[in-house]
């Protein structure tokens, strides 16, 4: 199995979209990104982490390549928006792709630069290397699955 890490604002509705693909093998939330360890949500909401909600994504390259997870990516969000996503403000709801390896950063810009010139729109998604992930609390695991409340933009 491989990985891939996508912030993209609220989790709970970027986990859904991204559970639902065909390939997709397991999804979970957590926070990556920022400078503060073993952060939890109240300190992520708090604002001074600068984690960000993300969605780490596992698949089977059998069945769906990194390039089709980018490109869903940027369908699931909008990525001109400054650390907010719909009534959601702040860094932690940032768009932002965390590569794992040389190739996720290559294919990463090539696709931002691509929808970018497609839509002549001014995309603001960081690309950054994964240094660290930490996994949210378990309630927010699947939380649409649970709650049936949905949230996206």
């Amino acid at each position: 199995m491989e990985k891939a890490l996508f912030g993209a604002g609220c989790f709970w509705g970027v986990e859904e979209s991204f559970r639902k693909l065909n390939g997709v093998v397991n999804t979970e939330v957590g926070y990556s990104g920022g400078h503060t360890m073993n952060p939890t949500y109240e300190t992520i909401c708090a604002g001074d982490t600068n984690h960000a909600e993300v969605v780490l994504v596992e698949y089977d390259e059998s069945n769906i390549s990194y390039e089709d997870l980018v490109e869903h990516f940027w369908k699931c969000h909008d990525p001109t928006t400054l650390n907010r996503q719909g009534p959601d403000i702040g860094t932690q709801y940032r768009s932002v792709i965390f590569y794992f390896n040389e190739n996720q950063k290559k294919l990463s810009l090539q696709s931002k630069n691509r929808y970018s010139e497609k839509t002549k729109l001014n995309i603001v998604t960081e690309i950054s290397q994964v240094k660290e992930y930490y996994k949210a609390e378990e309630y927010h695991q699947k939380y649409i699955q649970k709650t049936g409340t949905y949230c996206g933009i």
